[in-house]
């Protein structure tokens, strides 16, 4: 078998160690000419001979003995450092780069971030918040994502971390005292809308289904904003009509602070998935937190 140069220099040690070429062969399981072939090319390319060799024995020679000495630590410590690297595959620990929307951070991160840290106290949750529906993660560091189901690209691992949503018109019943409620979705260009900026995108789009026709609706008003809270506080005050999970603003609902329309035409949807490149050399932090969002 053919042996790399990192290999080569680990045989040697180990030869020096035995001082026989049989001893070391079988306890890496080449054959000896193999590793007589190998230690041979090494001594060649030093242009040095590192072993000196009889009919009984072998001994590092005086080259032999300062590579030695310079072997040893360095071996030890790539060796330390691949058994830190198989630990974080192994063993919950390390860095998780996460790039989540900011309601994706509110409504499935949020509510499992205390259970999750108590839980691995070594791992570290570096978050970041975008409202850009298509960052590359690796291209940009990261090592997984929250984001709707239909903005995940296609090559990326997606499981899912919440249920089924729906969308949600309202406003507020002082906007509702002065402006009539809309009756369908194409009633929506004459009302005072507040809408969520989409990222680079610009302002999102409304969009309805109702008995198999779908509608896309591009509303105005006097308010667009890139934070989803801001967006419902302006709605409570009167400002105009805005369009959010349903499960968010199901608070304001049942306290009467906000009035719902145009329900029958806000059908469910594939809610949040959690993405990420490959199922390949996993690391056990990413793992443990999957298993921890995992529905």
């Amino acid at each position: 078998m053919q042996l790399d140069h990192l290999n080569v220099l680990a045989a040697f040690l180990i030869i020096a160690k035995e001082r026989s070429f049989t001893k070391a062969a079988k306890r890496l399981g080449v054959s000896r000419s193999a590793l007589s072939h190998a230690v041979r090319g090494l001594e060649e390319r030093l242009g040095v001979r590192l072993l000196a060799r009889t009919t009984r024995s072998v001994a590092p020679t005086e080259a032999g003995d300062q590579l030695i000495s310079h072997l040893r630590p360095a071996l030890g410590e790539v060796e330390s450092v691949l058994d830190r690297i198989v630990g974080l595959r192994e063993r919950p620990t390390g860095r998780v780069r996460l790039l989540v929307t900011p309601l994706s951070a509110t409504m499935v991160l949020a509510p499992k971030l205390v259970p999750f840290a108590r839980r691995f106290p070594d791992i570290v949750l570096d978050v970041t918040t975008t409202q850009e529906g298509r960052t590359e993660l690796v291209a940009a560091g990261f090592d997984a994502g929250i984001h709707l189901g239909e903005s995940i690209q296609r090559d990326m691992v997606a499981v899912r971390v919440s249920r089924d949503h729906r969308l949600a018109v309202v406003g507020s019943p002082e906007y509702f005292a002065l402006h009539p409620k809309p009756n369908s979705p194409h009633d929506l260009p004459s009302h005072r809308c507040i809408n969520l900026r989409g990222g680079s995108a610009g302002p999102y789009r409304w969009e309805f289904e109702k008995n198999g026709e779908a509608l896309v609706v591009a509303v105005t008003g006097p308010l667009v904003v890139d934070d989803a809270d801001l967006m419902v506080r302006a709605a409570i005050g009167g400002l105009g009509l805005t369009f959010s999970f349903e499960e968010y603003v199901a608070p304001q609902i049942a306290s009467g602070a906000l009035v719902r329309v145009l329900e029958d035409w806000c059908s469910p949807f594939a809610g949040y998935f959690l993405y990420y490149p490959s199922r390949r050399q996993q690391p056990a932090a990413l793992s443990a937190l999957i298993e921890t969002l995992r529905l």
